[in-house]
């Protein structure tokens, strides 16, 4: 049985498939513009964006306008039980050319795996998504990583879903264990707060 939020899934993927590549450039080049701005804490857990993700084309330059920063930037490693049921996500530090194909299509760092709740040593958490609406409604692919890795979060961490311009809704449909996003990243608007 197809949902609301499956349905809703179903078409931002399409849209982002649907954009062209010269388009992506230049959401990746923004994004990465946006990064070099910002005053970054001390540890940063992010993501390498892949496919049509936004700032997936620079996903590395954004990685890196990160560190440069003066950041230690984090990297998920998305691991399951042997059911295949998503566990909270682990953590390892991202090193300039030292990342390596895993599962999903995804890239990760092969360095020393950090526990899950390494993720509490971030003052920024760059959060995948598909959309998020004003109040910090994330909708995610759905498999469920971060929804478990959230709430290890630390209390004052900024929680900022990465989108594309046009995925900041006025809203979504939530779940009560959703973890409010506290901002959204995007191409042109920039950093916006929510809630």
């Amino acid at each position: 049985m197809t949902t609301a939020k499956d349905q809703l899934r179903r078409d931002l993927l399409a849209a982002r498939r649907a954009q062209p590549a010269a388009d992506h450039e230049v959401e990746a080049t923004a994004l990465v513009h946006i990064l070099r701005t910002l005053t970054v804490p001390a540890t940063v857990c992010a993501f390498v964006p892949v496919g049509a993700e936004p700032g997936a084309p620079g996903a590395l330059s954004m990685l890196d306008a990160l560190r440069d920063a003066g950041a230690r930037v984090l990297l998920p490693i998305a691991l399951t039980d042997a059911a295949g049921t998503p566990l909270p996500l682990h953590w390892a530090e991202y090193r300039p050319g030292e990342l390596v194909p895993a599962r999903y299509g995804l890239l990760e760092p092969n360095g020393t795996r950090l526990p899950p709740d390494a993720l509490a040593q971030a003052g920024l958490v760059l959060v995948p998504a598909l959309a998020v609406d004003r109040r910090g409604v994330r909708l995610g692919r759905g498999a469920g990583f971060y929804d478990r890795s959230l709430p290890m979060r630390g209390p004052d961490a900024q929680l900022m879903a990465v989108v594309r311009d046009d995925e900041l809704l006025d809203a979504l449909p939530g779940e009560e264990h959703d973890v409010p996003m506290t901002h959204a990243l995007t191409p042109g608007r920039g950093v916006v707060r929510l809630g």
